[in-house]
Order: C-alpha cells, then structure tokens, then sequence
C-alpha cells in the first residue's frame, strides 16, 4: 500500500481541534453529503454508525465500498467504520491512533482528525503545482491568482486571509462579473468576508464553511479551516477550467471555417465596393470648366484636397486590406489543404490594380490644371485683396472719429479736462496727418483694377470715392474742434485761478470759525475766581477780532461772486464744483451766523459761572477759618495726652482724675466739629475739590478728632488696669515709676510700644542677664510668647506690666527660686525680675559678681557665704531676704541631688 507523506506538512489528526473547525469539517462533509440526497448535524455523532461516512466516502472517491451492515448494534457500527477506514488505509493514507471503536464511541477528537485525513487525502493531495507538497501547492496556487490584487499578499493559511480580500480575490479572478473588487476596503474585513461567503454559497456551490466573526475576532484563524475551505475554491475552478478548455477545442474547429468563409464574402464585397467608387471619381477629376474668380477655383482646390484628405485615405486602406485578406485567406486555406480561393470574373488583384491605376493618372491631371488656373487669378486677386485690406483699416481707424470731433464735451469739463482733451487732440491730428498716405494708396490701386478690366470694379470704384469724401470732411472738424478746445482752456483757467484763491483764503477762515464756534460751545470747568477771569479776559479778545474777519468773509465771497458773472457771461456750464476745496459760501455764511449767535451766549454762560466761583471762594474762607483752629487744637491736645501719658505725675488715682478731667474738656469742644461738619457739607454740594486757605481737609479732622477721643479713653484705660495690676500683684509706686521710665525711655518713637528689640534692651537695663546664645534667645522668645501671644512683633505698656509683675511678685515658688540659678558647671543668671526694693544701680559690685560667677560642680554654693557678701555690701534688708531665702533653697536642692561623699 503506498504511503501519503504528508507528516512534515500538516499536524497529527488527533491534534486540538478548534471551534470554527468543527464548523468548517460539518460544512465540508455536508457539500459532498447533499449529492447523495443526505447530511449531517453533528459530526461526532452522525458518522458513530458508519453507515454516513461510508457514503461520504463513495460521494467524494467516486468509488463503490463494501456493502455496509444495517444492524443497530455495536458490532455492526464497528463493521462499517472498519470498512471505511480500510478504504482509507487503501489509498496508501496511515491512519495514526484511529479506531472503529474511538469513532463509535463518538470521540471528537479521534472523528475531527479522520475528517481531516479524509480532506487531506481527497481534497487537498491532488493539488500539485510545479512539484510542491499539497500544502505548498494549494499555498502556490493562491498566491498566483491572487498576485495581481492591491492589499492582497497571501503568505500562509491563517492571518493572510483575515481581511477577507483573499478569498474576494480568489472569486473575481475566475469569475469577475460576481464581485465588483474596486469597491471593497481592507479595513473592512466583515464586509469582505461575507461578500465572498455569500458569493460562494449561492453562484459556486461552496458552502459556507467558516464565520466572519470567528475570523475576524482570532488573533489566528485555524489553519485546518481555512485550508479546507480554500480547496474548495481550487476543485470549483479547476474542474470549470477543464470543462472549458474542451469546450474551447470544438469550438476553435468551426470558427477556423467561419473565419475563412468570412474572409472570402469581405474580398467580395471589398472589392466590387472599390471599383464602384474608382468608376464614379475618375469623371469627377476629368471636369475641368475653368472660373472667372480666385475664390471659385480654390474652393475647387479645397475639394480636391478634401478628396486627398477625406475621401482617398480610406479607400487606400481598403485596397492594402483587400490584398492582406486576399494574402492571409489564401495561407489558411492552404495550410488546412483547402482549395485555392478564387474570387469572381473583374474582381481579381489585378483587375484592381488597373483601375487603381487610371484613377492616379486622371487624379494628377486634374492637380496640374488646378494650379496653372490659380496662378492666372492670383495677379487680379492680389490686387482687389490690397485693396480690401486697406479699405478696411482706414474705414476701421475713421469709425467713431466724425462722432468724436463733434461732441461737445468740452463744455461741461474741468480745466484738467480741457487740457487733457487738447493733448488727445493734437495726438488725433498726428494720426491724421499719418493716414494721408493710406487713401492715395488707396485711391491708386482703384485706378489700376480700372485698367486692368477687375471683374468687380464698379464696387471698388464705389468704396474708393466712400473713403475720400469722408476725409476731406474730417480735416473740417477736426480744424474746428481744435478752435473750441483753445477757447474754453481760456476762460476755465481764469475760473481756476479765482477758484484757488477762493480756497486759500477760505480754508483758513473756515478753519477759523470752526475752532471759534468749538471753543464758545466748549463746557469750562474752573475751580477758582482767576480761572474764570482768565476766560472772561479770552473771550473779550477774540470779540475784539471779529470785524476784522467779518471782512475777511467779505472778501471771500467777492471773489465766489466773480467766478459766477464769468460763468454766466460767457455761458460756461459750470457743473463742476471746486477742485481745491469743498468749502462753499453758504457754508461760510451758516457758521458765521453761528459764531455770532455763540457769542452772547458765552457772554451769560461766563457771567453765570463768575457768581458761582465767588460763592465758592467764600465757602472756602469760611471753612479754613474754622478748619484752622480745630487743626491745630487737636494736635496740641494729642501732644499734651503723650506727655501725661510718659510723664504720669503724682499716684495713679490722682493721674486718673486728671485724665477724666481732661477728656470732659475735650468732649465739650465737639459742637465746632459739627459746624465744621456742616460747612463741608455745602463745599461738596458747591463741589469743590481744594482750599488753598487751609492745610487741613475734613477727613484729617475727622480722624485726628477720633484718634483724640480714643487716645484718651485707651490712656485712662491704661491708667485703670494699672490700678488693677497694683492692687492685684502688691506693686508700690516706685516700682512702677521704675517700670514707666524704662518703657519709656526705649519707646523711642513715641509709639506706646516697644518692638523686640527695644523689649530686650528695656529687660536688660532692668537687670535680667539675656545671654546672647543659643540658651538666651530661648528664653527671650518664651518671654516674648508671654507678652506678645499675638505674635504682632510689638509689646504694649499693659502686657509690659503684667509681665513685671508676676516676675516681681513676693511669692517664690520651688521652680521660681531652681528657676533664678544655674545648675552646677553652667552659668548662674538672675531671678525672674530684680530684687525686692532694689534697682540695677544700687546692687552691690559683690552680689553682681556671685550672682554672674560659675558655679563649679565641685564646688557647691555656700549660703552663708552667698549672706556674708551681701551683709559686706551696700544690699538693703529687702535685698538680704530674699537672696537668703533663694541661697539656703539652692543649698537644699543641692544637698539632695549630690552624691553622699559630697553631702558629707
């Protein structure tokens, strides 16, 4: 049996099978199956008897296979499958891991890969072109019908045919009429796809196999069926090309015979048609009555050469036809050994030739006569045709000239105008003078046709005289044009000359009134009384100036009244306006008219505004005398609360009644505020916007007014929580005096407030010790936290107090007292605030040397020692208790934070 080598090409039938497989394999069985009247639903379990695959077998091999078993039992379906498969096995196919019993059973793989043997070897075996493999010869065989296509490149059987226009391609080569392939696009598959379906189903007899969706949404459609289908399209083309080409043998027999038949019927007809058209042309070239005109032989010229041109050439090819059909007629004949064609009596080559002959004799006759006939007109033809060209350009060049010299143009013109007129003129006379030659030409090649007897000479007698009595009557007008046109240039360079005088001095007084009528309806606005009598001064001026340009416009219109009696003594049509100006006299009258109106009215309107500037000048006076007063009060009043507040003579109770006092007073001056106020009221009704009167404006007063009264009641504030702080904390006076003069003294500025940097001046010079390190400015920021919790950068009197109290307070806690000195081994500073009753300038220089000495870690400090320096000082009983109190504190501490040895 021989063997199919087809392993290398395709894979294992019992290899994973996809769905559109299953689809393509029913398809294909199906188009064979429906031969035999029959089909399949589901392939796994229609062909588990045998009974259909058997016929499957016979359908697509042509073969009669044993007769199958009709039992239903599993033997008998076993029985069949094995004949069926030993069919297979017959036509030299292995069949690999197949059994009768895995297709009873109905394995879908085991099934699957027997329909796919079967397709191979049926389908797909056969397909051979130049010694390939069957899947390289199907694969060849696509890409050459498909080679001619545009996007069409087909390189396997999966992703090459997932656009669709493989298989449209396939389709139109063979059958082009089915599938219009210009109109589809690649990027179209769906499309493609089922158009190529739809045509294959329903004009060649291939089912649908495959799915345009499944295609289209596989990155790689199955191989298996797209080489199933594909072979279909082969064994449909293949078997229509064969059929064809028998067809094409039969057919070729007969046309040779009608072919021939044909060639000799067209010799005939040919040749009887030719020799119909020689016998009637050659009379036709032997008519030879001579004309009397140039036109009437060549228009017999142009027939010939139409003869030539038109009827000749085809009848040339005829002949050449005639003997290649004769030539060609008689080689086939004898190469199918058939008679010799013999064409019928006076039809022959050569009776042809004869005739042709006598044609070309007669035809050359007829040329030569022509020619010497046009030699014999051509001398009289040249002639008239010189006169008719020369005719006509002079009667062309006189059309429209007599119109011309007669219109009357000139009398409606601008100077501009005239003078162009007069140039087109004298160009006009010129061309005259030139065309004079041209009608004695004219006139003597007349003469010549006379004598020489021109057929036509009564019409060019006519013309001739036509063109010399229309010259002579051009000369006429063309003299009296040219009178006319000097006239008017004449009298129009007069006009212009008043008319550009009228325009240089209108156009400045014009000018004039203009800005005189802008500036009397101009809307003044003036502040002051010498604004208002600038302009009344202004205005008086220029009502000085207008008699003199009352005769300016005298003069102006004298001249307009000039140019008219020219104008109508010499009828001169003035249509015109102008050239230099569009100003015209009763424009110049209208705005004199309104200049002289605007005058009085300007009068009223600057008398109107003086009344209302002096009023404004005493409301002025009236609120400065006022304002000049309040002003200056109110500063010295907030000087004087300055230095109470600084200078805080006396207790503070007694500070407090003073300031009481003093606000009562100050209350009392606010009714000349209120008539201030009202003064400024009618000011800004009058809106005035200055006084030169006065430094001082109402919003100054308004705010100094109120900063008084808040300075007041913030200073006696001040004043109160100052009596509160006292009472509370056990401050004496002096202390608080202390406290005053040091604010005081660094509030440089005179704020109320000291920035941070004042704040630690004013500290230090109180006696506290800020180191300037690291330790120190964290101590001063915590201070600052303490009296600026706002964080506005600034310390108020108040938060300066409170501050000073609690550091001076008589109760020392524990953490206070720790608070006041430094640890052994760092440095000792100064309590929180100075000592009780004493200031920084009477410490004693001893108490100010232990309190900013180093205290030694093996050193402890001595109490009694730290007492026996102050008793030797200048310290007072106050100082002494309390630096006693913190010594024997710190000693204690001491005591319980040292090691036992040192406490010993």
């Amino acid at each position: 049996m021989q063997t199919i080598a087809m392993a290398a090409s395709f894979p294992s039938p019992i290899s994973c099978f996809s769905l559109s497989v299953w689809q393509t394999f029913t398809a294909w069985c199906n188009s064979h199956l429906r031969k035999a009247g029959t089909q399949i639903e589901n392939i796994e379990e229609d062909f588990r008897d045998g009974l259909k695959l058997m016929l499957l077998l016979e359908v697509i091999s042509g073969e009669r296979l044993a007769k199958p078993e009709r039992g239903k039992m599993r033997v008998h379906k076993i029985s069949n499958v094995n004949k069926a498969l030993n069919f297979i096995a017959s036509k030299g196919v292995k069949l690999v891991s197949i059994g009768a019993e895995e297709i009873v059973d109905g394995n879908a793989k085991m099934t699957l890969g027997m329909i796919w043997t079967i397709i191979l070897r049926f389908a797909i075996q056969d397909i051979s072109v130049e010694e390939t493999s069957a899947k390289e010869g199907l694969l060849l065989w696509c890409q050459r019908k498909t080679a001619p296509y545009k996007n069409v490149n087909i390189q396997n059987f999966h992703i090459s045919w997932k656009d669709g226009l493989g298989f449209c391609a396939l389709i139109h080569r063979h059958r082009p009429e089915l599938i219009d392939y210009g109109k589809l696009r690649k990027d179209d598959p769906m499309t493609n796809l089922n158009t190529a379906f739809d045509v294959a189903e329903k004009y060649l007899d291939i089912p649908k196999m495959l799915d345009a969706e499944d295609i289209v949404g596989t990155a790689r459609p199955d191989e298996k069926a797209i080489m199933t289908y594909v072979s279909s399209f082969y064994h449909a083309f293949s078997g229509a090309q064969k059929a064809e080409t028998a067809a094409n043998r039969i057919c070729k027999v007969l046309a040779v015979n009608q072919e021939n038949e044909q060639l000799m019927e067209d010799y005939e007809r040919l040749a009887s048609d030719l020799l119909e058209w020689i016998r009637r042309t050659i009379p036709w070239l032997e008519n030879r009555v001579p004309e009397s005109t140039m036109h009437a032989m060549q228009q017999k010229l142009e027939d010939f050469r139409g003869y030539r041109r038109q009827h000749k050439p085809p009848k040339v090819q005829e002949k050449c036809q005639l003997e290649i059909n004769f030539n060609t007629l008689q080689t086939k004949l004898r190469l199918s050994n058939r008679p010799a064609f013999m064409p019928s009596e006076g039809r022959m080559v050569s009776d042809i030739s004869n005739a042709w002959g006598a044609l070309e004799g007669a035809e050359k006759g007829y040329e030569e006569w022509l020619l010497n006939e046009i030699r014999r007109l051509e001398r009289l033809d040249h002639l008239a045709e010189k006169f008719r060209q020369k005719a006509a350009i002079h009667e062309a060049w006189t059309e429209g000239k007599e119109g011309m010299l007669t219109k009357k143009d000139y009398e409606v013109a601008s100077l501009s105008d005239i003078k162009a007129l007069l140039k087109k003129h004298e160009a006009f006379e010129s061309d005259l003078a030139a065309h004079q030659d041209r009608v004695e030409q004219i006139a003597a090649i007349a003469q010549e046709l006379n004598e020489l007897e021109y057929y036509d000479s009564p019409s060019v007698n006519a013309r001739c005289q036509k063109i010399c009595d229309q010259w002579d009557s051009l000369g006429a007008m063309t003299q009296k044009r040219s009178e006319a046109l000097q006239k008017t240039e004449k009298l129009l360079e007069t006009i212009d000359q008043l008319y550009l005088e009228f325009a240089k001095r209108a156009a400045p007084f014009n000018n004039w009134m203009e800005g005189a009528m802008e500036d009397l309806q101009d809307t003044f606005i003036v502040h002051t009384i010498e604004e208002i009598q600038g302009l009344s001064t202004a205005h008086e001026q220029f009502k000085a100036t207008l008699p003199e340009a009352d005769k300016e416009r005298q003069a102006i219109l004298g001249i307009h009244n000039e140019i008219a009696k020219i104008v109508q003594t010499y009828h001169v049509n003035m249509a015109g306006t102008n050239p230099y100006t569009t100003i015209n006299p009763q424009e110049i009258n209208a705005k004199w008219d309104k200049v002289r109106q605007l005058v009085p009215q300007r009068d009223q309107a600057l008398i109107e505004e003086h009344a209302r500037q002096q009023n404004n000048e005493r409301l002025r006076r009236q609120f400065a005398s006022q304002a000049n007063i309040i002003g200056p009060w109110i500063q010295t009043k907030m000087e004087e609360i300055g230095r109470i507040s600084i200078e805080m003579h006396g207790t503070l109770e007694d500070q407090l009644t003073h300031l009481r006092q003093y606000e009562k007073s100050i209350v009392n001056y606010k009714p000349k505020i209120d008539q201030l106020e009202g003064d400024h009221q009618q000011i800004q009704e009058a809106l005035i916007f200055d006084n030169k009167h006065t430094n001082y404006t109402m919003e100054h007063i308004r705010v100094g007014w109120e900063q008084l009264l808040t300075t007041i009641a913030r200073t006696i504030n001040e004043i109160e929580n100052q009596i509160l702080t006292r009472d509370a904390k056990g401050i004496s006076q002096e202390q608080l005096s202390e406290f005053r003069a040091s604010f005081n003294h660094f509030d440089r500025d005179h704020s109320g407030t000291l920035g941070a940097e004042e704040f630690k001046a004013c500290l230090i010079s109180l006696g506290f010790d800020i180191a300037n390190d690291a330790q120190g400015e964290a101590e001063f920021a915590r201070i600052m936290s303490i009296v600026d919790p706002n964080r506005l950068g600034v310390v108020t009197f108040q938060a300066f107090i409170d501050f000073m109290s609690r550091e001076t307070a008589d109760t020392d806690t524990a953490d206070q007292v720790m608070a006041s000195f430094k640890v052994p081994g760092r440095v000792l500073h100064r309590p929180h605030g100075p000592l009780h009753g004493t200031r920084r300038r009477a410490r004693s220089p001893r108490l100010h040397v232990l309190l900013h000495s180093p205290v030694r870690r093996e050193r402890p400090l001595n109490p009694d020692l730290l007492i026996w320096e102050l008793t030797s000082g200048d310290a007072n009983p106050a100082s002494l208790t309390a630096v006693s109190k913190t010594a024997k504190l710190v000693s204690y501490q001491q005591a319980r934070a040292a090691p036992p040895s040192m406490a010993q």
